[in-house]
């Protein structure tokens, strides 16, 4: 099958853990590469962000990335991406109009966008994932929201009239249906983890060392709606504690980044100022190790459409501690695999986060089970598994519809 994936401001050669590179990024990157292993002819449609990128570079497993130049060839803030699209659709239209797709998947609302110029007056099916709502982020960020106001309409237009919605989680269902996406339009297929290089076994990655008795990790963008803040102001009621924030720009850079100073700051109140080490970028190789060392993984977030730092504990073997808030409701087994607790609750983080650590063998035991279930449930495997079957639903429904219209 001819597959062609648009993720205008994700490219899966961007490293995780800037402003704008996260979870998209990484499941972008590992479905191109597991559909690639498995025969597929994938192609990336990604923005060109700089003058030294090639038009087109290989990624594992034989797929390749293409560079769309639309816009200035340099960063540009996604929410800034917006009036770039129109250029983008109209490079996609070229392309597919000289080699032909069996089916498009974009990534995020703008590459919905763009692919919907493209793929709309040749008739080519389209799946479209958020990854985030609009809707979502402008309930919780309110006028804090830079979204361009056209987002939610762009976003509600491309969900009722493309082919199918690949939903990441039970929760976009129901955010979907409020858009008036009807949930017999809808797949769920969940993101995944690399199972075999997320273990619970040692490697030689590298760690901070440890200062105090236990350890809290916190890791993903360094914004404000990951919750960080929550966990600093929970940590001055877990004694003999540190907790590490890991991502956000290179470390030297950490002292001038703004969400970084705020979280400093906060820490200096509430008088835990030596128990916080905000870690920067991480090397992708020592993340597995980083997150090992840890006795608990706090994922912290107001809101979370899926969230991969999860599985990636799970998979290491850790507890999770999470915030119950979309994706988490699904990956997260409360009392099971780790717990779930209240939103912009420090108290409730407290608590829980104390029971596990006084606990050691509930930590092994939710470890255990954590690695079970990401074995059982999101592997890239079983997730390149769900979306092959998305693809062939939509590619038989188009062909059917088409049948139709000859008949």
């Amino acid at each position: 099958m001819r597959i062609a994936m648009v993720s205008e401001h994700a490219s899966p050669l961007a490293a995780p853990g800037g402003v704008d590179a996260g979870g998209q990024n990484v499941y972008v990157a590992r479905l191109t590469e597991e559909l690639a292993r498995r025969g597929h002819d994938v192609t990336v449609y990604t923005r060109r962000d700089s003058l030294d990128l090639p038009d087109r570079v290989p990624l594992p497993g034989g797929a390749h990335v293409e560079h769309v130049p639309a816009g200035p060839a340099e960063t540009v803030p996604k929410d800034g991406l917006f009036p770039h699209m129109p250029t983008f659709g109209a490079h996609l239209a070229r392309a597919w109009s000289a080699e032909r797709p069996d089916v498009v998947h974009a990534h995020f609302w703008m590459s919905g966008m763009a692919a919907q110029i493209g793929a709309g007056p040749l008739g080519i099916p389209l799946v479209q994932t958020f990854h985030a709502l609009g809707t979502v982020k402008r309930r919780h960020q309110g006028e804090k929201d830079t979204s361009p106001p056209e987002r939610v309409g762009i976003e509600r237009q491309t969900g009722r009239t493309c082919a199918r919605v690949l939903a990441t989680c039970t929760d976009e269902v129901v955010e979907l249906g409020e858009l008036g996406v009807p949930p017999s339009q809808v797949s769920v297929v969940p993101c995944g983890v690399d199972t075999a290089r997320f273990t619970p076994a040692a490697d030689t990655g590298r760690t901070p060392p440890r200062q105090y008795r236990h350890r809290l990790l916190a890791c993903g963008r360094l914004v404000p709606r990951k919750g960080y803040d929550q966990a600093v102001r929970a940590l001055e009621q877990i004694p003999d504690t540190e907790l590490l924030i890991a991502g956000g720009p290179p470390a030297d850079d950490i002292p001038a980044d703004p969400e970084a100073r705020r979280l400093l700051k906060l820490a200096a109140r509430v008088g835990v100022a030596e128990r916080v080490r905000l870690l920067g970028a991480v090397d992708p190789h020592d993340m597995p190790a980083l997150l090992r060392s840890a006795d608990v993984v706090l994922c912290t977030p107001v809101y979370e459409p899926f969230g991969i730092v999860p599985l990636e504990a799970m998979a290491c073997g850790v507890p999770v501690l999470a915030t119950d808030v979309g994706g988490h409701r699904d990956s997260v087994a409360d009392r099971v695999t780790g717990r779930l607790v209240t939103p912009q609750d420090p108290g409730a983080i407290a608590d829980a986060a104390r029971e596990l650590l006084a606990d050691e063998a509930l930590r092994r035991r939710y470890g255990d089970a954590g690695r079970a279930r990401v074995l059982q449930h999101y592997t890239w495997a079983r997730v390149a598994d769900g979306v092959e079957q998305v693809y062939g639903l939509t590619r038989a429904d188009h062909e059917l519809s088409l049948s139709g219209e000859v008949a």
